[in-house]
């Protein structure tokens, strides 16, 4: 009986993190290759042609993270093709504002789908570049926050 007290206080305090933590990343270059398995020796499933495209992380084997995408596609990716995520995807058409806020000149409407660079966010909104605009979007039904 002891012995079982033993082992739950154990797991406890140092847990057995099966799954890898789920963070989103961007794509580094226009051309990204995402692969069947954590290696090279593995065949290409698909190209990514879409630089800043953000992704989720859903593990790592040493130097290849798995990723799954806003559609679902998923695979393996080499870490050197991968960066701290910088952008995101609105799921829903958006309104970009002046201000973050809705009172604020609204300056263009943002098609959802698209991919917005991000600057700056607070809890509601984010700072966002987009070919000619500049301004600021909420992020509610957006993919590619952490």
């Amino acid at each position: 009986m002891k012995k079982n007290y033993f082992l739950i206080l154990i797991w406890f305090f140092f847990p057995f993190n099966v799954m890898s933590e789920e963070i989103f990343l961007s794509l580094k270059k226009n051309k990204v290759n995402v692969r069947y398995g954590p290696g090279f020796e593995y065949p290409i499933k698909y190209i990514y042609k879409k630089i800043n495209l953000p992704i989720k992380q859903i593990d790592k084997k040493e130097n290849f993270r798995r990723i799954i995408d806003l559609k679902n596609n998923s695979g393996w990716i080499h870490v050197s093709q991968l960066k701290k995520v910088n952008s995101i995807i609105p799921e829903e058409d958006k309104v970009l504002f002046s201000k973050p806020t809705d009172f604020s000149k609204p300056l263009a409407r943002i098609k959802k789908g698209r991919v917005l660079l991000i600057k700056n966010c607070n809890k509601k909104w984010c700072k966002v570049k987009t070919d000619n605009f500049k301004g600021w979007v909420k992020i509610n039904k957006t993919w590619g926050l952490n």
